[in-house]
């Protein structure tokens, strides 16, 4: 077995002697490597289970050395440990037989460590707004890297705003100077709109400023991780919705490889391109770690899914910028003479989503309105011809679905969407892209019993045979809404019943049907 203890750039890797390097062993060196620990100390640990043999420890030195040649540790230095008689644990040991090296002890006093970050560009991440006295205004912060002095220029990083620093306040006085590490608040010469989360840096060294970027991300939770899924990140004291949008590859943890992947399992590694709401200021990871460092939260459950390291900005996020047009969604609505509306119908496959889909856009047409059906099979053999029926790729048919209901809810058109989209969280997703006001979710309701009894393709025959093992009902979940804006009961109403009641709730907002 083997274990990590890291601080700012040292890591304390323990392998047990009797059993060798295991594959926890390397995924904590790769993982060290990504943090930008340049320093190993490689602990072989219970050397008195094998009696002290010279041979087996070279052997274990060796395989570590081999494996962690592409890691780019600075050193990596090894000792032999019997902890039960403290050999080589803080003095030297009659036992250590051919090692004639320091005693771990020894080791980590002697050891020359890296910099702590004063010689880095001034980086410090707002933690609050305060008012020391009732003529200041203050930015309570911690300086992340660098230093700052009073009189010094300093910038927003989103904003891009300047100003001066007039005093550095602390609870014992003010100060001349703060260096990485002090926590501090900066009065300034000018009112400026600075918030929590707001980055302070050097104007002449700025952080990349963008809404896209690569990053190393660590999973740290049991469910798998999807592309697609909204989180919230955290970068310094900064927090914004952001996406998963590609995996490029997951880390093979006992080759290093990179392996193809869709999808990343509790502690794999992996590189994945994020895109979050508003544009987020860093510094490439191994440049400035504290600020290049990333967390992802689950946005319901607040538990930390991932962490992550970030690489590089995406060049295509500079490249686009959304274009405004004269002609926007309200001239549309007020041609229209009727409000942009999404029915959302949500079932286990032959539960009647499309033909209850169809009957309501037959009544809405007859009515005069402008509305559209987007059916799940057809956007599969269109727009998502090239996914699967795992659940990423469930997650990313919902997510592309859901960005042309919008397009054309922006067109003013009543959209009708049939689709099984099985996931809660994909379809809160939708709720919040569109807007709640003009989001109805009608979860179809039918037993899946009922829904193998009428289904005209056969399907859930070939999935019970298991020719479609990522089924929805069998082979993958459904979570069926629990509270949806109308529940049919297909199995209890005929279907034009049930079109009848799925009108009821675009009546009640007005809409002539």
């Amino acid at each position: 077995m083997a274990t990590g203890a890291s601080t700012a750039s040292l890591a304390i890797t323990l392998i047990d002697a009797s059993k060798g390097l295991l594959p926890q062993g390397t995924r904590h060196s790769l993982i060290c490597s990504l943090l930008g620990i340049r320093h190993i100390v490689l602990a072989v640990k219970k050397m008195d289970l094998i009696g002290f043999d010279a041979d087996r420890y070279a052997a274990i030195v060796d395989a570590y050395t081999d494996f962690a040649a592409k890691l780019n540790f600075a050193d990596i230095g090894a000792i032999p440990l019997g902890a039960r008689m403290g050999d080589n644990v803080t003095s030297a040991s009659g036992s250590r037989r051919r090692y004639q090296g320091p005693s771990m002890l020894q080791h980590l006093e002697e050891m020359d460590m890296e910099s702590d970050g004063t010689g880095q560009p001034f980086r410090s991440s707002v933690q609050w707004v305060n008012r020391p006295d009732a003529n200041c205004r203050g930015y309570a912060d911690t300086v992340v890297s660098g230093q700052i002095k009073t009189g010094q220029n300093i910038r927003v990083a989103r904003s891009g705003h300047k100003a001066r620093v007039q005093r550095i306040i602390t609870a014992d006085g003010d100060l001349a100077e703060a260096n990485a590490g002090q926590a501090v608040t900066l009065a300034l010469d000018e009112k400026t709109d600075i918030a929590r989360g707001d980055m302070l840096v050097a104007p002449d060294a700025p952080p990349e400023t963008t809404d896209q970027f690569a990053a190393d991300i660590l999973w740290l939770r049991a469910d798998p991780m999807l592309p697609g899924r909204d989180y919230l990140l955290r970068t310094g004291q900064d927090w914004t919705q952001a996406r998963i949008t590609s995996l490029r590859h997951r880390v093979d943890v006992n080759s290093g490889d990179h392996v193809a992947a869709r999808t990343l399992q509790i502690n794999d590694l992996g590189l994945c391109r994020l895109a979050t709401l508003k544009p987020t200021a860093f510094d490439k990871y191994n440049e400035n770690r504290a600020n290049g460092a990333v967390i992802l939260v689950d946005r319901f459950t607040h538990e930390t899914v991932a962490a992550g390291m970030i690489h590089h900005a995406l060049r295509r996020a500079s490249n686009i910028h959304c274009a405004d047009f004269n002609i926007d969604r309200t001239a549309r609505t007020e041609r229209n003479g009727q409000h942009p509306l999404l029915l959302w119908f949500t079932g286990l496959s032959g539960s009647g989503n499309s033909t209850i889909a169809d009957l309501v856009e037959q009544a809405l047409f007859a009515a005069g309105r402008h509305c559209y059906s987007l059916d799940g099979d057809n956007i599969r053999i269109s727009l998502c011809r090239d996914l699967g029926f795992t659940a990423a790729d469930h997650v990313e048919n919902i997510r592309r679905a859901a960005e042309v209901a919008r397009l054309m809810m922006g067109a003013g058109l009543i959209v009708l969407a049939s689709f099984i989209s099985p996931f809660w969280a994909d379809r809160q997703m939708l709720r919040e892209l569109v807007g709640a006001e003009e989001f109805l979710e009608i979860h179809v309701d039918a037993s899946i019993e009922t829904c193998m009894q009428r289904h005209p393709k056969g399907l859930y025959a070939k999935a019970k045979a298991g020719l479609i093992p990522h089924f929805t009902g069998l082979g993958s979940p459904y979570e069926a809404p629990e509270h949806p804006d109308n529940r049919l009961k297909t199995g209890e109403c005929t279907a034009d019943q049930c079109a009848e009641q799925a009108l009821h709730m675009p009546r009640a907002k007005g809409i002539a049907c």
